[in-house]
């Protein structure tokens, strides 16, 4: 899933959604086990950042997007995220299904994230205007009020990486079990509205009742 930001946005989003899985599935470490396949998508995700930036067709200054990639493999779900798209599993306990969230989202006000922004010399805080806070904390770079990115990681975005955005994927995995029952992977147009236990319960309902993925995606 990617969720591009900016004005070029969409051409960077689009652009990983062209090249991304065929270069992943074609490295040379894709076909080993789960730190072959981190390798592999690390490679790749990096490698395709540094073509965008060097594209002049692609004003990524303050454009970018969130990346977060899922894949099984011999038991295992390997999660790599970027940002804050999120995947969540629907996990059956005690008879319900109830969310487990897989992969963090990457938060300028997370203490990690928020040291390594303030050690780069950038800024982290919320707008504020005299009837209160507008909005999550930001990424400031620490001599002007820009470029305002509400994640503290993403592909793209050179103004953002310049106050200590980071492109580094951060891996999640995940031993498969016969309880896991379905995964929900989405950027925060879904997550910032509804919580994991909602769209955990939402997708549940729609399988029982037609046992169809589509049917589950369009609810």
């Amino acid at each position: 899933v990617l969720d591009g930001h900016g004005e070029a946005g969409d051409l960077v989003s689009g652009y990983y959604k062209e090249k991304y899985l065929d270069e992943v599935f074609a490295h040379a470490a894709w076909p080993g086990d789960v730190e072959g396949m981190k390798r592999a998508s690390r490679d790749v995700l990096l490698k395709l950042e540094r073509e965008l930036i060097g594209n002049k067709a692609v004003d990524t200054e303050f454009s970018g997007s969130t990346y977060v990639f899922a894949a099984l493999r011999g038991g295992a779900l390997l999660v790599s995220n970027v940002g804050d798209s999120r995947v969540t599993l629907g996990v059956e306990v005690d008879g319900a299904i109830v969310a487990r969230p897989v992969s963090i989202d990457h938060k300028p006000d997370a203490p990690a994230e928020k040291a390594r922004i303030l050690g780069a010399g950038g800024r982290v805080f919320a707008v504020e205007y005299d009837d209160g806070v507008d909005g999550p904390p930001r990424v400031w770079l620490g001599h002007m009020d820009v470029p305002g990115l509400a994640m503290s990681r993403s592909v793209g975005d050179v103004v953002a990486h310049a106050a200590g955005v980071s492109t580094e994927p951060e891996f999640f995995v995940h031993p498969v079990s016969h309880e896991d029952r379905f995964l929900v992977s989405a950027t925060d147009g879904l997550w910032e509205f509804l919580t994991d236990d909602e769209v955990v319960a939402m997708v549940a309902k729609v399988a029982m009742e037609t046992g169809s993925p589509k049917a589950c995606v369009e609810a």
